[in-house]
């Protein structure tokens, strides 16, 4: 099972970045969006073929305004 923002999600190893985020509905093409697995970020340029292992632990971050 991989675990997304660190709860589990109904993704299997194999799944790609680009699966999770339409997995959690969000617009993949959205600026200020980074995804980090197991610690290391992933360039956007490998969201598609970036394949996640089971018990991987994906972390989505969008940017924010304010001050």
């Amino acid at each position: 099972m991989i675990e997304v923002n660190g709860k589990p999600a109904q993704l299997g190893s194999g799944s790609s970045v680009t699966a999770v985020l339409e997995w959690m509905r969000l617009d993949i093409n959205a600026r200020g969006v980074a995804v980090a697995v197991d610690g290391e970020v992933v360039p956007r340029s490998d969201w598609d073929t970036f394949r996640l292992r089971d018990s991987a632990r994906v972390e989505v971050l969008g940017a924010m305004q304010g001050g």
